[in-house]
């Protein structure tokens, strides 16, 4: 059992982290990017002010509630920095048992990606797609990305048979409408793209947290503009 996993938030059940499943979601601390709109900045920067779930609780509850939960959505934070902190193993605990396995992922890392699913670790993947695939990246993430290791990603889940999903958060200050049409053109082709609205509350970037999202009925225009390119785009968070 990978008890050197550290788990920072547990929430037993969810109907909203994984379209038409009921799943339970872990939380995982630490990440390499530095998003001015993260909302989850605490699990970044102070993890160790968050208790930790011991994972034998978690096991316990989802065997318990296997006939109801699907599965377990494992975001963070960036789960892919856990690879050698008990990730894969867990992972294959779950998988042994019959769960399913959706990752929430920022794509930075394909390598790890590339072996949870050649293992069959994983069922289902959304991954972040921040802002435009250029420089513009840089200021949603915070730091300098290598837009390299994203795009491998991104073709890495093309090519593959796992069904998967791209999200993006629409911030405004952060990305402008032309921004965003860019996004769309960067992403033909893709099957499911999700857009998130923006929530103000806690924000990382303080600055933020007295900016209001955009309506509900621009994020609907936005997402009428991107079936151009992109076969089924939701709108999440209105």
């Amino acid at each position: 059992m990978p008890d050197q996993l550290q788990v920072k938030g547990f929430l037993e059940t969810s109907f909203l982290d994984w379209d038409g499943k009921v799943v339970s979601t872990i939380f995982l601390p630490l990440c390499n990017f530095r998003c001015p709109f993260c909302h989850n900045s605490g699990l970044i920067e102070t993890p160790e002010n968050y208790d930790t779930v011991p994972l034998e609780r978690i096991y316990a509850y989802l065997l318990e509630h296997r006939s109801f939960v699907d599965g377990v959505c494992v975001t963070g934070g960036e789960p892919c920095l856990h690879m050698n902190r008990g990730l894969v193993e867990f992972l294959r605990q779950l998988k042994d048992n019959g769960f399913l396995v959706k990752l929430d992922t920022n794509g930075s890392f394909p390598a790890a990606l590339q072996r949870l699913l050649d293992e069959n670790l994983v069922d289902y993947v959304a991954m972040d797609i921040k802002g435009p695939l250029d420089e513009r990246y840089d200021r949603l993430t915070g730091i300098k990305t290598n837009l390299d290791k994203v795009k491998q990603s991104i073709a890495l889940l093309g090519s593959k048979k796992i069904p998967y999903e791209f999200r993006t958060t629409i911030v405004p200050t952060l990305l402008a409408e032309a921004d965003v049409a860019d996004i769309f053109e960067q992403l033909k082709g893709t099957p499911k793209l999700i857009l998130q609205q923006f929530v103000a509350e806690n924000c990382w970037d303080e600055s933020l947290r007295s900016l209001k999202p955009y309506a509900k009925e621009k994020l609907e225009a936005m997402a009428r503009q991107a079936t151009a390119h992109i076969r089924e785009v939701k709108i999440r968070g209105v």
